[in-house]
């Protein structure tokens, strides 16, 4: 972080809608270079959030800084076109009476043949810019309004669920070839999505959001391994709770004790891949449910007083219904309840 330039810095952005408040003291830091999502159910603030950073959207109070250059507060609002932002819609939003090189020329005031060329070739469509918009595939679609958004060399780009038009098979190749495509021309990249796996494979951070602010800000695999709220460990992947009461620095659960400096009421936060099964008559839990998907499995545990985890393995060896196993957990997250 040491070398890098701040790229974007967001402070107390709120912004209302009549009685729905969409943001509410937004903060968000995103370092030059970096792909970061923002992540968050339907409703949360995602999308306002970043119409604001584009300037499509108005925030009623905050400050916005593009590359140390304020473009948002004290009565300051620079206009879209002049914050050197591109963005890429979810509809891609394509002229359909233009060629894909004249879509891309679009906004490009100098040797716009030239930069045209460039970024087709950049994007991996050489030598199709004569084609119209509806001659090509979605992907390939996608990946004109990707080239559109980076000709006139922007110093961020932002992506509004970019693959949310694509079928599952198409939008998992095309965000692996988008991110290659950022990577490359090295810019500064801002996704917006609901989908957690997409997140987490894409970014370099990913932003939670919560009822329009962001509640945890971090790399994927901080981000997964540490949430930082229950709601956050809850949102992002699969996850069970235990309820215990912590006293003399530790926990009692049904699958063990473990060290914490919590009093009281806790929440234990499990990942299903992080539970080991060995199969053990008298052991503390029973398969009641299985889940086979080939590469690997989901068995539902009941434990002893009635709670129930998940536990995923590989593809052998095979546990039934019924059968009890000893239970072992590996890496837990403790919250106050």
């Amino acid at each position: 972080m040491i070398d890098q330039q701040l790229a974007i810095r967001c402070r107390g952005l709120s912004k209302r809608f009549g009685p729905a408040v969409a943001l509410s003291g937004f903060n968000l830091d995103i370092w030059d270079g970096n792909i970061v999502s923002i992540l968050g159910p339907s409703g949360c603030g995602k999308t306002t959030a970043l119409r604001a950073i584009s300037g499509f959207e108005k925030p009623d109070e905050g400050t916005i800084e593009i590359h140390g250059r304020p473009v948002v507060g004290d009565g300051l609002f620079v206009a879209p076109e002049r914050r050197r932002v591109g963005m890429v819609f979810q509809d891609y939003a394509l002229f359909p009476h233009l060629t894909v090189a004249a879509n891309v020329a679009f906004g490009v005031k100098v040797d716009s043949s030239q930069r045209v060329h460039e970024v087709l070739e950049l994007v991996g469509l050489g030598g199709l810019g004569t084609r119209m918009p509806h001659e090509l595939s979605g992907g390939q679609q996608q990946r004109v309004a990707l080239a559109r958004a980076l000709a006139p060399k922007p110093s961020v780009v932002l992506l509004d669920e970019p693959f949310s038009n694509l079928d599952a098979a198409l939008r998992d190749r095309v965000r692996r070839e988008v991110r290659s495509i950022l990577r490359e021309a090295g810019t500064t990249a801002v996704f917006v999505t609901h989908d957690q796996e997409e997140a987490l494979a894409l970014s370099d951070v990913v932003a939670v959001m919560q009822d329009g602010t962001v509640v945890q800000a971090a790399p994927p695999d901080e981000l997964y391994r540490r949430p930082a709220t229950r709601w956050v460990a809850g949102f992002v992947g699969d996850a069970d709770f235990l309820s215990g009461t912590a006293t003399n620095g530790r926990v009692s659960t049904p699958v063990g004790e473990f060290p914490t400096g919590l009093v009281g009421p806790v929440s234990v936060m499990i990942r299903p891949e992080s539970v080991r099964l060995v199969l053990d008559p008298t052991g503390q839990g029973e398969v009641v449910d299985r889940e086979f998907f080939g590469h690997d499995q989901l068995y539902v545990i009941r434990l002893e007083g009635g709670e129930s985890i998940r536990v995923r393995t590989g593809s052998d060896p095979v546990f039934r219904r019924h059968d009890k196993v000893t239970v072992d957990v590996g890496d837990v997250v403790l919250y106050q309840a």
